[in-house]
């Protein structure tokens, strides 16, 4: 018995009519009698009670039609799990954000170790974009900072990303290996305009206030490669980046320095409610690694 030859079977049950069923099925008609007489004599009864007037199933046939449709959903079923698993364990669809540095180098270190096989395609965007691509299944996950909540999205804490003053190495408080958040008081602090990243805005802001003053801004920065040429100049201004970014920057005219007290601002990854990645598993063990 050939899945041909159900599919056959099935096809002429639904027109009742031999010609019909090879123009459904783009074969001459000759080959579907030919298969269905070759059906019946595997089965040992006939399917269809056939006249030159009409076709119509046997009690054989009636009783053997739901069955055969069962085996043809079962192997559509099959075929299509399979393919989307060998989709699915080619390509990871990651978001990314500034400044992971090195957390992103040992999460695709991992995965490569734990998924060999494993192709992850990077997307920079801003978060709300890269939600956004999650929640319409145009990327597995992101990484976002700052976001408390976002329907139809599942965001798990990963790790805790510690910022750091960038200020002129110039500057006498470059000098200690600590930065007092108070000390900054009275310096102009340079920052993305908040539309740009709110959750950074918000973050200094409070933490400002908690150390006891309101943040001077300057000007609104630009990309990071200018601030840091512009805070390097020794304009006496300053502004915070990701610790583990820091480490890799070139920048020889600033100093970067923890602050006390520390502020930090967690990473979590976004990753759809309904439906998540398949590599969700080896992808959080990637992010524990990373941590």
């Amino acid at each position: 018995m050939e899945l041909r030859q159900l599919r056959y079977f099935v096809t002429v049950a639904e027109e009742l009519h031999f010609g019909r069923a090879a123009e459904r099925l783009h074969i001459v008609q000759a080959a579907v009698s030919q298969q269905i007489r070759k059906l019946e004599r595997e089965l040992g009864v006939e399917l269809f009670d056939r006249s030159p007037r009409m076709v119509r199933l046997t009690t054989a046939g009636q009783v053997f039609l739901p069955e055969a449709r069962a085996v043809l959903a079962a192997e559509s079923r099959a075929r299509s799990v399979v393919a989307d698993v060998a989709a699915r364990s080619t390509v990871l669809r990651l978001g990314t954000s500034n400044g992971l540095g090195e957390h992103l180098d040992r999460v695709l270190d991992e995965l490569t170790a734990l998924i060999p096989q494993l192709s992850v395609e990077l997307v920079s965007a801003s978060t709300q974009t890269r939600l956004d691509q999650v929640r319409g299944h145009a990327l597995d996950a992101t990484f976002v900072r700052g976001v408390t909540h976002s329907p139809e999205l599942r965001l798990i804490p990963l790790w805790l990303d510690r910022l750091v003053v960038a200020l002129p190495a110039r500057h006498p408080l470059a000098e200690a290996d600590e930065v007092e958040l108070t000390d900054l008081a009275e310096l102009p602090l340079r920052l993305a305009d908040r539309s740009r990243n709110a959750p950074l805005h918000d973050l200094m802001v409070s933490s400002c206030r908690s150390a006891g003053f309101d943040p001077v801004f300057g000007p609104p920065s630009g990309n990071l490669q200018d601030t840091l040429a512009i805070i390097g100049s020794g304009t006496g201004t300053w502004t915070v980046v990701y610790e583990s970014q820091a480490r890799r920057l070139v920048a020889p005219r600033v100093a970067f320095r923890p602050t006390v007290p520390p502020i930090t601002m967690t990473t979590l990854l976004a990753v759809s409610e309904t439906n998540p990645p398949w590599c969700l598993d080896e992808l959080l063990r990637a992010c524990d690694h990373a941590s």
